[in-house]
């Protein structure tokens, strides 16, 4: 497959091979991308590991997504290395403990303000901080969501950022627009990596998924978020921007009693779950 043939592409936020971030690496791999990781912290070599499983071994670069040196450390490896980026995957979110579990009205400000930055703020920090590589010809840049218009049981603070993400995302895609630089974000469903599965409720959340989904839904399988991440950076999207699409077996369009009364884990990307920004 050819579909992202000659693309250069920075892919943040995987830890594991079971992560949606690992698996548009390995898809983008295979449909022609040239691509690079990011890790952060003690996660980085976990990273790196799993970066050696890809069909092509691919590098892994510190980023701390709330460093602005960091990311400026990012921008002038990637214009050594390739001279241009034609697409990104925004794939970090963190929430303190005490800005999750049902605790919403007790958080401080601080813990509330540290989950805005990391999982909404920086998507607008490494855009912008990586847009004049992006070449004459547009480039795309793609967020992972998770459905921001109810409020879910524990998810407290992080809705609130994934709502602010949404917005983020919006206004990029006003202000990008005109450089021919495409924003999107794919809403998945819940997938059963190591640390959504430590979740209370997450089994609960993964039934639901299966009985209320119309083509219903398989949590041991990043692919197809992958590969609507995958359409997004590819050229065929070239007309869309702004936009969510939620890739959840149609999960999110079902009007349900059970949506809202079940804990949910977020986008369920291991890098949310267990908090790193990379």
């Amino acid at each position: 497959m050819t579909l992202l043939q000659g693309k250069k592409l920075l892919v943040t936020g995987v830890v594991t091979s079971n992560s949606i971030a690992y698996e548009v690496a390995r898809q983008a791999q295979e449909a022609g991308a040239e691509v690079v990781l990011t890790s952060f912290g003690r996660v980085k070599r976990m990273t790196e590991r799993v970066a050696g499983k890809l069909p092509t071994p691919a590098d892994v670069l510190d980023l701390d997504i709330n460093s602005p040196e960091d990311i400026a450390t990012v921008r002038a490896d990637l214009e050594q290395r390739w001279g241009r980026v034609d697409g990104l995957l925004h794939a970090v979110a963190f929430a303190p403990a005490d800005a999750l579990g049902g605790n919403f009205l007790n958080t401080p400000a601080k813990s509330a303000m540290l989950a805005f930055q990391t999982s909404a703020y920086s998507l607008k920090e490494l855009s912008v901080g990586l847009s004049d590589l992006f070449p004459p010809e547009g480039a795309s840049i793609v967020g992972l969501d998770f459905d921001a218009t109810v409020a879910w049981p524990v998810y407290d603070w992080m809705g609130v950022a994934k709502a602010g993400l949404e917005a983020v995302s919006r206004y990029l895609a006003r202000d990008l627009g005109p450089r021919g630089v495409r924003v999107n974000l794919v809403s998945a469903g819940p997938l059963g990596t190591l640390a959504a599965r430590g979740i209370p409720g997450f089994d609960e959340l993964a039934g639901a998924w299966n009985r209320q989904a119309p083509l219903g839904w398989d949590i041991e399988d990043p692919g197809p978020v992958a590969g609507a991440v995958l359409f997004l950076l590819s050229d065929l999207a070239r007309g869309v921007t702004g936009e969510i699409i939620h890739v959840d077996g149609g999960f999110h369009a079902m009007g349900t009693a059970v949506r809202g009364l079940i804990p949910s884990p977020g986008a369920a990307d291991e890098d949310e779950l267990t908090g790193a920004t990379s």
